[in-house]
């Protein structure tokens, strides 16, 4: 059997690490399960520094050392590729996750110490390829599913790995492998009361995907998203409006909840959703209600919503929990059952109040949907967190206006996010001459400047550069309308002769 090691990389280095990564704890199952021995260095929580990561590289003969994760995690990733390949030079560096999903031969280009990929889910290709693996098998042609590299350097794609299409055939994630105690200490989260006392957190994820086509989103390979084209003479990945929805059945949901009270004796729970209530709506409006009322019968209901009583954290018993919702998909009945069951927050992506921007985005919702979800959500008891950005393509000073207005008819208090063009997205594809341009045609430049959005990037406004999106985002927060206005009148009559504008 292989020897696995994997590494979890620096995410977020300003903040602390407060999310288990979900997927590579499930890999760690799937592949335990089969046989396989497995260790993990979680690099995000330890944040140990380079000594200790050779240590670990150095610490056996491995097989295959394994990592992954968004393209805001690059930076990380290229340091520890680099570092594994010349420590030990015998193992095979595997890379997968959405930083590679997004642009296969583009990643494997910049990263030559990488020897293969895994492109789009892994639950399939990555066992089969350890099973090559322990049979000394390196033909990945064969493989579906995976990205590699020939003995001349140059990259292949191999056909698309389909989806697994039972999701509840998986087993619960190997969270027991990371330092929970790391992860438990970072338990708060600020957007309720009950998530601000938690002291034992776990993320689950209990669906795959989005109906939705928003185009600032990527699923990169997950939601049946992922075509694949010929593009410059070889086989390539686009990612387009097709959906595959899957989602685990009520009863997995809550008996992993279950598992993770008895194991781990956790106290909160967030669910890592893209989108809970397209779930629910494809469920046709019953596995939302089916969770809720299962958390309830199964004794997971927390005692202060049980007993009408305020969030006491020494004496309530149960499991919170909060995720994310849709400004079109929600109803006073599904958000006053959840309720019940202890959800305590709801995100949603609000973007803008807007209506000329929203129709633009491809979100499928109005500034009328967002008010009215706000609305419900609150009177069922549940806080509503409610995510903005500024910078859209088409924005102007009349959207910013729009913004400030409904922030106060609402009450709400905002700082919005930038509209960042990630890899994988319809922005990144639409825009990719203009981002390449703004970082002298160098990708790699891009790619370690990606952050959480709350800093420009590259600039997708059509109106609007970095130096006016960060001084317009501050006057937005302050409610300077008359500031707002004042840089309208003078952005006019410097762009007065130019065209289009």
């Amino acid at each position: 059997m292989a020897k696995v090691l994997f590494v979890n990389p620096v995410i977020r280095e300003e903040d602390d690490p407060k999310h288990v990564p979900y997927g590579m704890a499930l890999l760690a199952s799937i592949i335990m399960r089969e046989g396989h021995l497995v260790q993990v260095y979680d690099a995000n929580a330890w944040r140990a520094g380079d000594d200790v990561l050779t240590q670990v590289v150095q610490a056996d003969d491995w097989d295959v050392i394994a990592l992954g994760g968004i393209t805001t995690a690059y930076g990380a990733i290229k340091h520890i590729v680099g570092l594994a390949k010349a420590l030990a030079p015998r193992a095979l560096v595997v890379a997968g996750g959405g930083f590679l999903t997004s642009m296969p031969h583009d990643v494997m280009r910049l990263l030559p110490q990488v020897d293969v990929g895994v492109v789009g889910e892994a639950f399939l290709s990555f066992p089969e390829l350890l099973r090559r693996v322990d049979a000394g098998n390196r033909d990945w042609a064969s493989v579906r599913g995976l990205v590699w590299r020939d003995a001349a350097g140059a990259s292949h794609l191999t056909p698309e790995q389909p989806l697994l299409d039972d999701i509840d055939r998986l087993p619960y994630p190997a969270w027991e492998l990371f330092p929970l105690d790391i992860y438990f200490r970072n338990s708060t989260f600020g957007f309720s009361e009950e998530g601000m006392a938690a002291k034992r957190r776990l993320d689950i994820n209990a669906s795959y995907g989005c109906s939705l086509i928003c185009r600032f989103c990527f699923h990169l390979g997950i939601a049946g998203d992922m075509e694949y084209v010929q593009k410059d003479g070889q086989p390539d990945v686009r990612f387009g409006y097709k959906r595959a929805i899957r989602y685990h059945s009520p009863r997995y949901v809550v008996e992993l909840v279950k598992y993770a009270r008895s194991k781990f004796e956790i106290d909160f729970v967030s669910f890592l959703d893209e989108n809970l209530m397209t779930m629910h709506q494809s469920s046709g409006k019953t596995w939302l209600t089916d969770i809720a009322r299962l958390w309830i019968e199964e004794g997971l209901q927390p005692q202060c919503v049980r007993d009408g009583v305020p969030h006491d954290p020494e004496r309530c018993s149960g499991i919170h929990w909060g995720g994310t919702s849709h400004a079109t998909l929600c109803s006073p009945e599904v958000l006053k059952a959840i309720k019940a069951a202890g959800c305590s927050h709801l995100l949603y992506g609000y973007e803008t109040f807007s209506a000329r921007v929203m129709k633009t985005i491809g979100k499928g919702a109005t500034p009328a949907t967002n008010e009215r979800s706000l609305r419900w959500t609150m009177e069922a008891g549940i806080r509503p967190i409610p995510n903005q950005m500024i910078g859209f393509p088409d924005e102007d000073f009349d959207s910013l206006r729009d913004n400030i207005a409904a922030w106060n008819r609402l009450g709400l208090q905002v700082k919005p996010f930038f509209a960042t063009p990630y890899p994988g997205t319809e922005w990144y594809q639409t825009y990719k001459a203009s981002i390449l341009e703004q970082y002298d045609g160098n990708l790699e430049e891009f790619l370690l400047d990606l952050g959480d959005a709350t800093k420009v990037t590259a600039v997708i406004s059509k109106k609007f550069n970095a130096v006016e999106l960060y001084g317009l985002r501050e006057l937005m927060v302050l409610r300077d309308v008359r500031r707002i206005d004042q840089y309208e009148r003078e952005w006019n009559r410097l762009h007065a002769n130019t065209a289009g504008d």
